[in-house]
């Protein structure tokens, strides 16, 4: 390791922990040593509820508004018999969490919340700033031969990612899923991860997660979507017990592979954004990439999802949905002859909600906000869809199969919807945000790791067009 590197890996950690409120001059030695993490995540209705993460024997205590509430216990600490995941039973182990899941609603109209010294962000009345993240983790995945160099903050630069976009000062943070990558041990031959924690148990969460995004985690309230990476057979357990804001119900925390048709799905949900704007948070983790047949139980829950979407879209004028795969993005692979093809958005929840709906989506929503295509993209239409934008580019490695600069001209992401304007940000990290112009406008911004302005779009109801547009 260089003295530069070294450096700014010192400067980074200093100012995480500085943002995130760690300093020693602001809490005891003995609170550093039990409290992992304090964040809020915005529930139905956007509740906020307070979380806190801790190895102490009991929650502690929220201070409100000056007054001192006892938080719950939403799980305890707890070694995970090993259960079947993705990866093969050898690169498998089970789950430890040796620590405290806690947690509390905070009451409407509350002004402050504190727990241990951290003073917790609240939501604002109308949220007007949004940073968009999503595939923030680090791949370590043998089956791939897929070992990111974990310990480059330039190769994985999500610690950089999420200070950065601290730094923006945010009124939201939405991250559109894959927290989770690193599911096997790290090469021997790649020393680049040597030394990662792995699995899906806490090691892993905290080094993959807690640690890189300490600085946003305390920079506003998140939205958190779950993505294919948080599904039972992978990182659901962590899911469940630390990131899903509503209450964990029995048979719904992925120990148990007999429940996966419990754990592996959940209701659709509503965080109002003031001004008659909200955002509809969807489940979609356990969707797949061909069509799904009548008789599948996705058919059934994601139907239903379909429904539950359409009704709270009427719940306000403006509704920007949010879920980890893309219905109306691109995708790409490579033929046998090496030729990039550009494929269409998640066939498996088009073959759904296309039976419902040809256009897809209920009219009500103007906006998705999607992540799994490890790039940027923008696509607008000019038939009746929403706009379409993709963020999974805070970390996780660059797709192997880069979307092409230029579509084809015939290109769709989805039968019937003819593309009006396209942008795309490839083979590179960063952060996307949202700021508020309007009752249904917003100016959308993409950066680098390095606070550097990538591109400039704008949304008008369901329209969007960027600076740099590609369709052209």
């Amino acid at each position: 390791m260089t003295s530069s590197t070294l450096f700014s890996r010192l400067a980074a950690v200093a100012l995480s922990l500085a943002l995130f409120g760690c300093a020693p001059t602001t809490r005891t030695a003995h609170q550093e040593a039990q409290t992992f993490s304090a964040f809020v995540v915005l529930g139905e209705n956007g509740v906020p509820m307070a979380r806190v993460l801790t190895s102490a024997g009991q929650c502690p205590k929220l201070t409100l508004d000056g007054r001192d509430t006892p938080m719950h216990v939403r799980v305890g600490a707890q070694i995970i018999p090993q259960r079947p995941t993705r990866s093969a039973p050898e690169d498998s182990k089970p789950s430890d969490f040796p620590l405290l899941t806690c947690e509390l609603a905070i009451p409407p109209h509350t002004m402050t919340a504190q727990v241990e010294g951290r003073t917790l962000p609240l939501p604002r009345a109308e949220i007007r700033r949004i940073v968009v993240i999503g595939d923030t983790g680090c791949r370590l995945k043998k089956s791939d031969h897929a070992f990111q160099s974990c310990n480059d903050p330039v190769q994985y630069p999500f610690a950089r990612v999420a200070a950065a976009a601290a730094a923006w000062k945010p009124d939201l943070v939405i991250h559109v899923g894959d927290y989770l990558y690193r599911e096997n041990a790290c090469g021997a031959d790649h020393p680049g991860c040597a030394g990662s924690p792995w699995g899906y148990g806490w090691d892993a969460w905290h080094e993959d997660f807690f640690t890189p995004a300490a600085p946003l985690l305390q920079a506003a309230p998140w939205v958190v979507v779950r993505g294919n990476h948080e599904s039972c057979e992978r990182a659901g357990q962590g899911w469940w017990r630390m990131m899903d804001p509503r209450p964990l119900a029995p048979g719904r925390d992925c120990n148990d592979a007999a429940n996966d048709d419990i754990g592996d799905y959940s209701d659709p949900y509503a965080v109002p954004l003031g001004g008659d704007a909200q955002v509809i948070v969807l489940d979609t983790s356990n969707t797949a990439g061909k069509p799904i047949p009548e008789g599948d139980v996705r058919a059934a829950k994601y139907r239903d999802m379909y429904r539950k979407l359409d009704a709270l879209s009427q719940q306000a004028s403006y509704n920007i949905g949010v879920n980890h795969h893309p219905i109306l993005g691109f995708e790409t692979a490579r033929d046998e002859s090496g030729k990039v093809k550009v494929l269409t958005g998640n066939r498996g929840l088009q073959s759904v909600f296309g039976a419902i709906n040809p256009l897809l989506l209920p009219p009500g929503v103007s906006v998705m906000l999607s992540g799994h295509v490890h790039a940027w993209q923008e696509v607008s239409y000019s038939t009746p869809h929403p706009t379409q934008f993709i963020a999974g580019f805070s970390g996780t490695q660059e797709d192997v199969v880069p979307l092409p600069a230029s579509l084809p001209a015939d290109a769709t992401p989805a039968a019937g919807a003819v593309v009006e304007h396209h942008s795309s940000w490839v083979d590179a990290f960063g952060f996307m945000t949202m700021e508020r112009s309007g009752a249904s406008t917003w100016t959308v911004k993409v950066w680098d790791p390095d606070d550097r302005l990538v591109n400039t779009c704008h949304i008008d109801g369901r329209k969007s067009q960027c600076d740099l547009d590609l369709a052209k």
